[in-house]
């Protein structure tokens, strides 16, 4: 039983790992990043705008109803650090990154967190 319990601990371990690896093609990158304060398509729109011109960024696709944005990047002009500090730069949490608070306060209302007033009512 103990062997059984061990061996589940690795697996599930394993997968978190490399379920959150950025995944390498060559010269290019694809990661997932989470951005929980994306609130609505404004939102998308300006993270992917914003990311697109990032120089090592070649694409952005932000899902803000999963609160997640992939991005495809060249791994040897920028880091993932990088990039979740640029979405952080623009006034939205990414990953770990807490969003810069002056970014925040100029977002529009739609785009803030629903704490402070913000987000879309749901129909």
């Amino acid at each position: 039983m103990k062997n059984i319990l061990c061996l589940t601990v690795l697996l599930i371990s394993t997968h978190i790992v490399f379920s959150q690896t950025p995944v390498r093609k060559g010269p290019l990158e694809t990661a997932t990043i989470s951005v929980p304060t994306v609130q609505c398509e404004e939102c998308k729109d300006r993270i992917e705008k914003y990311l697109t011109r990032e120089d090592g960024i070649t694409m952005a696709k932000v899902d803000y109803k999963n609160k997640t944005c992939k991005v495809t990047y060249y791994w040897d002009r920028t880091t993932i650090e990088n990039i979740k500090t640029a979405i952080a730069n623009i006034g939205y949490d990414a990953g770990d990154v807490t969003a810069d608070a002056e970014a925040y306060k100029k977002l529009p209302t739609c785009c803030k967190k629903p704490a402070d007033g913000g987000g879309h009512e749901k129909k």
